[in-house]
């Protein structure tokens, strides 16, 4: 017998598929549970006509997710938080106020649940958030975390500076004097054969 399934049936498949069951399983068990009914010409052509229209309903969904993740891409937060001495932050920064934040600068309205944040930010910094609109579209958005009573333009100069210096501490002692790449070794031997 042909049935139709209602609903997502894991033995079988899918809302809507087709399938070539035995008699007794289709009429003492998929059709009486309400899984699955009879596929006659017109169920077929009825589910065909759900089918289209879930397609385009999907293809309108990934359209204005796509929008709003244009919108989104284009939106970066900048949170004041307190800190301790060092730069521990008093409290987190959830997905709760990222959506907040984005909502205050005019996002349209999502569901918050869609924020990928898989802990809380504690640190301070700049920190890329995934907002995960639909399966098929993805946005990011810039969330910045600076401390509580500085302008984020200050905070920022600080970390730049701090980079740099880190940065200069990291290269080679040559590189850093260059003037004395030559050795003593060379020097003396030179005055030697002199």
């Amino acid at each position: 017998m042909k049935i139709i399934l209602r609903k997502d049936y894991e033995f079988l498949g899918g809302v809507g598929e087709i399938f070539e069951v035995k008699d007794g399983y289709a009429r003492n068990f998929l059709i009486p549970n309400g899984i699955a009914f009879v596929a006659t010409d017109s169920n077929i052509k009825s589910v065909n006509e759900i089918k289209k229209q879930q397609g385009r309903k999907l293809e309108k969904q990934v359209e204005d997710s796509k929008s709003l993740a244009g919108v989104i891409e284009k939106t970066s937060i900048v949170i004041p938080m307190k800190t301790s001495e060092g730069d521990k932050l008093h409290g987190s920064v959830t997905s709760q106020m990222i959506y907040d934040l984005l909502i205050s600068q005019e996002v349209p309205e999502f569901d918050k649940r869609k924020i990928v944040l898989k802990e809380p930010i504690k640190t301070l910094g700049e920190h890329e958030i995934e907002v995960k609109l639909h399966s098929a579209v993805s946005a990011h958005v810039k969330v910045v975390v600076h401390r509580e009573g500085e302008d984020y333009t200050q905070s920022a100069d600080i970390e730049q500076v701090s980079e740099t210096i880190t940065e200069s501490t990291d290269q080679p002692e040559e590189e850093l004097n260059p003037g004395t790449a030559d050795t003593p070794d060379d020097q003396t031997s030179d005055s030697v054969q002199a």
